[in-house]
C-alpha cells in the first residue's frame, strides 16, 4: 500500500466513529452475536451469519471484534481459535476487495463457505446422537449457517437502513422474524424465560400502543416463536395472542390501561400454568418479568411515543401519491401566484398618470398665433394689458364651455379691434378642449375599470394560490375513520383527509351500495366533526368515491312571491338565489326602473353581472363599482335598484348591500330590524356608494327584501313595520305570499306596480 495515498486508503476503509450512537450499535451487534451463539446446545457459531451481514454495512474491524467476543460463549479455546481464523479470513477478503476499488459481490458467499473450514475441523462438537458422524453433523450445521448468512444479510440491512423509514416488504419481515427467533432462542438458553418474557412483553406493549390495530396480534405471535420452539409447545403462541388482544382492547383508553390489561392477563396466565403453587422466589421472578416492563413502558414520555408514532404513520402510509400530489399543488400554486403578480402589475400600469388635458396657456398661445401675430394694433394691446385680460376670458370660457360678448373684459373690449375674431377663435379652442377632455375622461374611466378588474383577478388568483400551496399531510384521523368503518362492516379502500376549518374534506372509496347517511354518521363520530355528503361518484364497477365536507352551522330555505304590474307582460323585478360554495350563498332582488321588458332587461343584466362576479369570488368593492360603471356606460338611460345579501352559513353573518332600494327587514321572533339605504340606483352616477350593512342572523330568523311596489301599497313605512311586527311565520314561502297578499289587498287586488317579496330563513343544520 506504499503507492496508495493516505486519503485514498481512508476512502476505501470506513473511518472509525465512536459516537454514543455508534458505540451502542456495536454493543447491540455483539449482544446479538452472543445470543445467536447460545441458540444451539453446543454453542455453534450461528453469529457468523451476523458477521457476514455486518462486514459490508458496518466497520469491518469492530464487527470482527464483536464476533471474537461472542465466540467466548462456547467456553473453548478451540472454538475461539476457529472464530479468530474465520474473522481474519473474511476481513482479509474484505480489505483486498476494497484495495482493488470494488465491493465484494456474489463471491461473498464463496468466502463464507471457505470460512466454514475452521468450524468443521477445529470447533469442538460431540454430535447430537443422530446416525451421522459429528463431522457430517457439523457439515449440515455449516450449510444452515450459510443459509442464515443470506437471510441475516437482508434482516440487518432492513434494521440499519429501512426500519422506520419505509414500508418493509414481506421478505424483509420474514428475515427479521427469523433473526428474532434465533436471538430469542439464545436468550432463553442464556438468561432464562424471565428475561425473555420481560423483553418480549415490553416489545408487545410497544406494538399494541403504536400500531393500534389488529396488526399487533400477529406481531405478538412472532414474539412468541422462540418460546414455542424452546418449550416444544404451541401454548406460548396462544398466550401471547391473548396478551395482545387484552392490551389492544383497552388501547383507546391510553397506554396505562393497555399496560394494566397486559399485567392482569399475565397474572391470570400464571395461575393457569400453576406458578402460584411454586416457591415464593419463583412466583416473584415470574411476576417481575411482566411488572418491570409494564412500569418501564408506563414511564416512557408521551412526547417520545407521539414522535415514534408519527414515524410509524409515515412508515405505514403510501407516501408517494401524497408527495406527488403536494408537489403538483405547490407547482400550481406558484404558477397562480406568478399570474396574480402579473395582473397586479397590469393594474398598476392602468393606474399610471393620465396624459394632461389642454391647458389655458396652450389655448392663449393658439389664439395669439392665429389673430394677434399679424395684427397692426398689437403694440397698443400690449401697452394696455389686453393680453392679460385674455387670460380672464379663457378662464370664464373653461368654466362655461363657451364665451360671448357679455363675457369680454373691459380692457379687451375697449382696445381690441377684432373682438369677434377673438370670440370665434376662443370658442373653437374651447370646443376642442371639451372634446379632448371627454376623450381623456372616457379613457381614464376605462383604464380605471380595467385596473380594478385586474386587481380583482390578482386577488382571486392569489387566494387560490395560497390555498393550493397548502400541503396534504398524514392524519391520525384517517386510521381512526378506517377502524370505525370496519367496525360497521364497511371496508374502505382509501381514505384521504385534507383542509382545515371550513375547508375540511374527507375523500374515501367504499362499496357503491354504502349509505351516504351511514358513512357521514360514522365519520362524524370518529373524527368529531359535523359532516355532510357533498358528492358521490362511481370510480369502477361496484366502487364509488364519497366526498364529505364539514357541515355548516346553519341551513337556509327561501321563499318568493311576485305579481307583475297590471297591463304588463313582464315584471321589471328580478330575484336570484345563488350558492357560491358549500358555506356561502347570495340572495338578491333587482328592481329595474319602470315596468315591462325594458326594466326587466336592466334587472336581469344587473343580477347576471353580480352573479358572475361573485361566482368568481371577486372582492365586493370591485364587484359593485364595476357593475355600476357597466350599467352607466349603457347607451340607454336605464337604472336599477338592488338589494343583495351574502350570507355565511357558519357564522350566520349577512353582508347586506342596498343601492337605491326600499327598506329591507330582519324578523327575529318578536323583534323587527329595519335595513335602510341612502344611495341612488345603479347607473344614475358613474360611481356608486352603496349602503353596506352587516347583520348577524340566528336560527329561525327571517331576512326580507321587497321591491318598491310593496311599500307603496302600504302607504308609509310605519304601517308596513306595524304589519310585519304582527307576523309569526313558520316558513319563508308562506311569509312571502302573506306579505304580497296584504299589499295586493290594499290595492284592491290590482297591482299598480311590479311587486316582489323575497324571504330567507336560517335554520340549525
Amino acid at each position: 500500500m506504499g503507492n496508495v495515498p493516505t486519503g485514498a486508503c481512508m476512502k476505501k476503509i470506513p473511518r472509525l466513529h465512536l459516537s454514543f450512537a455508534s458505540l451502542l450499535k456495536y454493543l447491540l451487534l455483539c449482544a446479538g452475536m452472543l445470543l445467536c451463539n447460545f441458540a444451539l446446545p453446543f454453542r455453534e457459531p450461528l453469529s457468523f451469519a451476523l458477521l457476514f451481514a455486518a462486514l459490508s454495512r458496518l466497520d469491518p474491524f469492530l464487527s470482527c471484534g464483536a464476533y471474537l467476543l461472542a465466540s467466548a460463549a462456547a467456553l473453548s479455546l478451540s472454538a475461539s481459535l476457529s472464530a479468530a481464523i474465520q474473522a481474519c479470513f473474511l476481513l482479509l477478503c474484505y480489505v483486498i476487495s476494497r484495495r482493488f476499488h470494488r465491493e465484494p459481490g456474489p463471491e461473498r458467499l464463496l468466502y463464507a463457505a471457505a470460512a466454514q473450514l475452521p468450524f468443521l475441523f477445529l470447533f469442538p462438537h460431540d454430535g447430537y446422537g443422530f446416525p451421522l458422524s459429528p463431522l457430517l453433523q457439523k457439515l449440515v450445521i455449516a450449510a444452515a449457517i450459510l443459509l442464515l448468512c443470506v437471510l441475516f444479510d437482508g434482516a440487518l440491512s432492513a434494521l440499519l437502513t429501512r426500519v422506520f423509514r419505509t414500508r418493509l416488504d414481506p421478505a424483509e419481515l420474514t428475515e427479521l422474524a427469523l433473526l428474532w427467533l434465533v436471538a430469542g432462542m439464545g436468550a432463553l438458553s442464556a438468561v432464562g424465560e424471565e428475561f425473555f418474557y420481560a423483553v418480549s412483553l415490553f416489545l408487545l406493549l410497544g406494538g399494541v400502543v403504536l400500531l393500534r390495530s389488529a396488526a399487533s396480534v400477529p406481531f405478538a405471535a412472532v414474539l412468541s416463536l422462540p418460546l414455542c420452539l424452546f418449550s416444544r409447545a404451541v401454548s406460548p403462541l396462544a398466550e401471547f395472542v391473548i396478551y395482545a388482544s387484552a392490551a389492544l382492547l383497552l388501547r383507546p383508553y391510553g397506554k396505562t390501561a393497555s399496560s394494566l390489561a397486559l399485567l392482569f392477563s399475565y397474572a391470570a396466565a400464571l395461575a393457569l400454568k400453576g406458578v402460584y403453587a411454586l416457591g415464593i422466589l419463583q412466583i416473584l421472578l415470574s411476576l417481575l418479568s411482566c411488572l418491570v416492563p409494564v412500569l418501564l413502558f408506563i414511564c416512557i414520555p408521551d412526547a417520545a411515543l407521539r414522535k415514534l408514532d408519527k414515524t410509524l404513520l409515515f412508515y405505514r402510509e403510501r407516501t408517494l401519491p401524497r408527495v406527488a400530489l403536494n408537489r403538483s399543488r405547490r407547482a400550481v400554486g406558484e404558477q397562480l401566484y406568478e399570474v396574480s403578480s402579473l395582473f397586479r402589475e397590469i393594474a398598476l400600469a392602468f393606474r399610471m398618470q393620465d396624459r394632461p388635458s389642454v391647458t389655458a396657456a396652450q389655448m392663449k398661445a393658439k389664439v395669439l398665433s392665429e389673430l394677434c401675430e399679424t395684427c397692426p394694433n398689437r403694440h397698443v394691446c400690449e401697452s394696455y394689458g389686453v393680453f392679460d385680460a385674455l387670460d380672464k376670458l379663457i378662464a370664464v370660457g373653461r368654466a362655461k364651455g363657451r364665451v360671448n360678448l357679455i363675457d369680454l373684459p373691459c380692457d379687451l373690449s375697449a382696445h381690441c379691434i377684432n373682438t369677434a375674431g377673438i370670440l370665434f377663435s376662443l370658442n373653437n379652442r374651447l370646443a376642442e378642449y371639451a372634446r379632448v377632455d371627454l376623450e381623456l375622461e372616457t379613457a381614464r374611466e376605462g383604464r380605471k375599470l380595467l385596473a380594478e378588474q385586474a386587481q380583482g383577478i390578482s386577488e382571486v388568483l392569489q387566494s387560490i394560490a395560497l390555498e393550493q400551496s397548502e400541503e396534504y399531510v398524514f392524519s391520525d384521523g384517517e386510521r381512526r375513520l378506517a377502524a370505525a368503518l370496519a367496525r360497521e362492516g364497511l371496508l374502505s379502500f382509501e381514505i384521504f383527509l385534507y383542509g382545515e376549518g371550513e375547508r375540511f374534506t374527507v375523500s374515501l372509496t367504499l362499496d357503491e351500495a354504502a349509505s351516504g347517511k351511514k358513512v357521514c354518521r360514522i365519520a362524524e363520530k370518529a373524527l368529531g366533526v359535523p359532516l355532510s355528503l357533498s358528492e358521490k361518484f362511481t370510480l369502477t364497477e361496484g366502487r364509488a368515491c364519497f366526498l364529505l365536507k364539514r357541515k355548516p352551522v346553519y341551513d337556509a330555505s327561501f321563499g318568493v312571491a311576485a305579481r307583475t304590474k297590471a297591463g304588463e307582460l313582464a315584471s321589471g323585478d328580478t330575484h336570484s338565489f345563488l350558492k357560491i360554495d358549500e358555506r356561502r350563498f347570495i340572495v338578491a332582488l333587482s328592481d329595474g326602473m319602470g315596468s315591462g321588458e325594458a326594466a326587466r332587461a336592466v334587472s336581469d343584466r344587473t343580477l347576471s353581472l353580480l352573479e358572475s362576479f361573485y361566482k368568481a369570488k371577486m372582492p365586493s368593492e370591485t364587484v359593485l363599482a364595476t357593475v355600476n360603471r357597466l350599467i352607466a356606460y349603457s347607451t340607454e338611460e336605464t337604472f336599477s335598484c338592488l338589494d343583495l345579501a351574502a350570507v355565511n352559513l357558519d357564522t350566520g353573518v349577512a353582508d347586506v348591500v342596498k343601492i337605491g332600494s326600499p327598506a329591507g327587514f330582519v324578523l327575529s321572533g318578536e323583534t323587527l330590524q329595519v335595513l335602510e339605504g341612502e344611495s341612488l340606483p345603479i347607473g344614475v352616477l358613474d360611481t356608486v356608494h352603496p349602503t353596506c350593512l352587516r347583520v348577524e342572523l340566528k336560527a329561525d330568523d327571517f331576512l326580507i327584501f321587497m321591491s318598491d311596489g310593496i311599500p307603496a301599497a302600504f302607504g308609509s313605512s310605519s304601517d308596513l313595520c306595524a304589519y310585519l311586527s304582527r307576523l309569526h311565520p313558520l316558513n319563508p314561502q308562506a311569509l312571502a305570499e302573506e306579505i304580497l297578499g296584504a299589499a295586493l289587498a290594499r290595492f284592491h287586488g290590482v297591482a299598480e306596480d311590479d311587486m316582489t317579496v323575497v324571504t330567507v330563513k336560517l335554520t340549525a343544520a
